[in-house]
């Protein structure tokens, strides 16, 4: 199978697969989004479903809708979703609107810089802040204010992929970021990315009491099948996903919840946030994982007031990159940087000590 494009709809974000009002099928002028070539050797197979596997963040739903809608084309006719598809067939997606304009616009976004030089520029990430434009946020994003920033030096275009960033971390987790000015400056990150001689860790808290006061969390990651807005973990030997490797380090305990340091071996999508719901303590707070449900604890009144209000001074996951090393690219010296807690995440850990330390006295006193 061959593509002109990737294409990635998020169904969280946004309608791309959906009708505008007053579209339906045969109205006005139709835009190609996408366009797939079956393979030669290609069973039949329904065209929802074999989207479906392409499109990873969009649902079978949701293509389907657009069938109905008159949007899947096959060679050059549209068709419904219970279609099959056939050798060579050109598959295209049409919508009812030009293709959004994916060049990265400058845009003047405050940005917390804990260092820049020449060739690289560290950054901490507040949480909210989508790191790199994509489906339904094409504006807005810590990208966009890099590339306010760097305005002035010729050299950088942030829509060259060989500059600008080396990792990402989630919108809703907070913390350093690497970012690269030269292209020899990213490859040289990269390389140390790949070959796992970089250094990182992240403060996490999470729901539970762990056993052990240290751990190591093996599993591959991959989409689930049953939520494309979310990674789960497969066994290390199957073929599912792409391997994964954790390991967390308990810094202190509340009883009901976990502080803990998590420093990893790989850097998948939601590796932190899938591997603790594997083991059964998600982060505090992480909706997507199941976080924001009352796990542990009791049933009184006041405690799932207390819960409520923690959720509400930290209404994300509560995780942050604390820590970053890498080698400078140019000089060879090691750099290693530390961002402390944001507000929300020390408020809720101080309220989670405050919290245990009450319950202390309320039984010494008994």
């Amino acid at each position: 199978m061959t593509t002109e494009e990737e294409i990635v709809f998020d169904d969280e974000l946004n309608d791309d697969l959906l009708p505008t009002e007053g579209s339906g099928e045969g109205e006005g002028t139709l835009y190609e989004h996408f366009r797939v070539v079956v393979d030669k050797g290609q069973e039949p197979v329904r065209i929802d479903k074999f989207l479906f596997e392409r499109m990873q963040h969009s649902s079978r739903n949701r293509i389907q809708k657009a069938a109905d809608a008159g949007y899947i084309h096959v060679n050059n006719a549209p068709v419904k979703s219970n279609y099959k598809v056939r050798p060579e067939d050109v598959i295209t997606l049409m919508l009812d609107r030009p293709k959004h304009d994916n060049t990265i616009e400058a845009e003047d976004i405050p940005l917390d810089i804990v260092y820049e030089d020449n060739v690289l520029m560290v950054v901490n990430k507040p949480a909210g802040l989508v790191v790199h434009p994509g489906a339904g946020n094409f504006h807005g994003t810590l990208i966009n204010a890099v590339a306010w920033h760097l305005r002035d030096m010729p050299s950088f275009d942030p829509n060259d992929p060989e500059v600008g960033l080396v990792h990402r971390i989630d919108k809703d987790t907070s913390g350093l970021l690497v970012i690269a000015k030269t292209p020899d400056a990213k490859t040289a990150l990269g390389k140390q990315f790949f070959n796992k001689t970089t250094h990182r860790s992240y403060n996490a808290l999470v729901w539970g009491n762990l056993t052990d006061d240290e751990g190591r969390i093996e599993g591959n990651i991959a989409r689930d099948p049953k939520d494309r807005l979310r990674m789960t973990v497969f066994p290390p030997d199957s073929e599912i996903g792409k391997s994964a490797v954790t390991h967390y380090r308990v810094i202190e305990r509340f009883g009901y919840t976990t502080l803990i340091e998590c420093i990893l071996e790989t850097g998948r999508t939601h590796q932190i946030r899938a591997h603790m719901k594997h083991i059964g303590h998600p982060l505090f707070g992480d909706e997507r994982y199941g976080g924001t449900e009352i796990l542990r604890g009791q049933r009184s009144s006041s405690y799932k007031a207390f819960i409520h209000n923690c959720l509400a001074i930290c209404d994300r996951q509560a995780l942050h990159a604390r820590t970053l090393g890498f080698v400078h690219p140019v000089t060879g010296g090691q750099m290693d940087f530390t961002s402390e807690l944001p507000n929300d995440l020390a408020t809720l850990i101080e309220k989670w000590r405050s919290y245990v330390g009450g319950l202390a006295s309320k039984q010494a006193d008994e």
